[in-house]
């Protein structure tokens, strides 16, 4: 779509963090622009599951352009902001925010810096990955036991196994436990 022509329709996208907030702002800025619907919410921008941006980028089809007043109202980290707008670029839409105008995906310095933003989320997520395998590998070596904790203690453990053994039913051994049946018929010697 080329700057020159209008989109179809332009909706705009309004986030708050918290219920104290207020997003007057944020849609007086988006009508101003000519969003003739805007999507609000009031969840932070680091959950995934926010319900009207998935409406949002749902409703989006060719020659639609997606307005925020800032790129953070969008996303939280690089690579969420990449993954969302390259979702509206697959749509066919254009995104662009009002403070900051290298973020416009019409423009051709703005595709050059969305394009460094998902070289950056690349790195970003390899980064995050390295640091999570270090830090499990150091509570490994400090002796600390990955995953969730057993539902039996070992004494438990045993007395089911051998109540199991005994040919007692998994429903009966669980019900005294507090536990499922798969529970029990999971348990090994």
């Amino acid at each position: 779509m080329d700057k020159s022509t209008a989109p179809s329709r332009s909706f705009g996208y309004a986030r708050v963090s918290t219920v104290g907030q207020t997003l007057e702002a944020q849609l007086e800025e988006l009508h101003a622009a000519g969003c003739t619907t805007v999507f609000r919410e009031k969840v932070s921008g680091a959950k995934a599951d926010r319900k009207e941006l998935m409406k949002l980028l749902a409703t989006l089809g060719p020659g639609d352009e997606l307005v925020v007043t800032r790129i953070d109202r969008l996303a939280r980290s690089t690579f969420d902001m990449f993954a969302i707008v390259k979702r509206i670029v697959d749509a066919g839409a254009r995104f662009r925010s009002l403070a900051q105008p290298w973020a416009d995906t019409d423009d051709s310095t703005g595709r050059l810096m969305l394009a460094v933003l998902g070289g950056l989320a690349d790195v970003e997520r390899d980064l995050i990955k390295t640091r999570t395998a270090e830090g499990r590998a150091r509570a490994k070596a400090r002796g600390v036991k990955m995953g969730r904790r057993p539902k039996l203690t070992a004494a438990q453990k045993a007395e089911a196994l051998e109540r199991r053994a005994n040919g007692e039913a998994h429903t009966s051994i669980a019900r005294s436990f507090n536990v499922s049946h798969q529970t029990i018929a999971r348990l090994q010697p």
